[in-house]
């Protein structure tokens, strides 16, 4: 930071994300981000995520939580809609994550092939 333009910057940047944690969303993105996430590289998707939702105004809030139990399966991304149903997808990366946000999020539609479900 150098000046007060950047300062300026860094706080909308800041608004933007915490907007993302308002209740009023249609859907609630959550990233595991224990030890064992972070390692598989769920960082990394996370920070899609908020890109991808900022970027396209979906009805999300993008969070994290701590360890989901299934560390094998890391990183993983869980979706919950207003009535409470979840679907977990596994091993994701941060081009999964977007296809995921556009396709779950965007259009209502589960991305069967991530999911926990598909794995063999």
């Amino acid at each position: 930071m150098k000046s007060l333009e950047d300062l300026k910057k860094m706080r909308e940047e800041a608004l933007k994300k915490v907007d993302m944690r308002d209740n009023d969303k249609d859907y609630r993105v959550v990233v595991g981000m224990a030890t064992c996430g972070i390692a598989a590289g769920a960082r990394p998707v996370l920070n899609r995520l908020v890109e991808e939702a900022s970027k396209n105004n979906y009805s999300c809030l993008v969070t994290q939580t701590g360890c989901i139990g299934l560390c094998v399966y890391e990183p993983i991304v869980e979706i919950f809609d207003r009535d409470g149903n979840k679907t977990t997808y596994v091993h994701v990366n941060p081009d999964k994550a977007a296809i995921i946000l556009r396709r779950h999020v965007g259009l209502g539609e589960r991305v069967d092939e991530y999911t926990i479900d598909s794995v063999k």
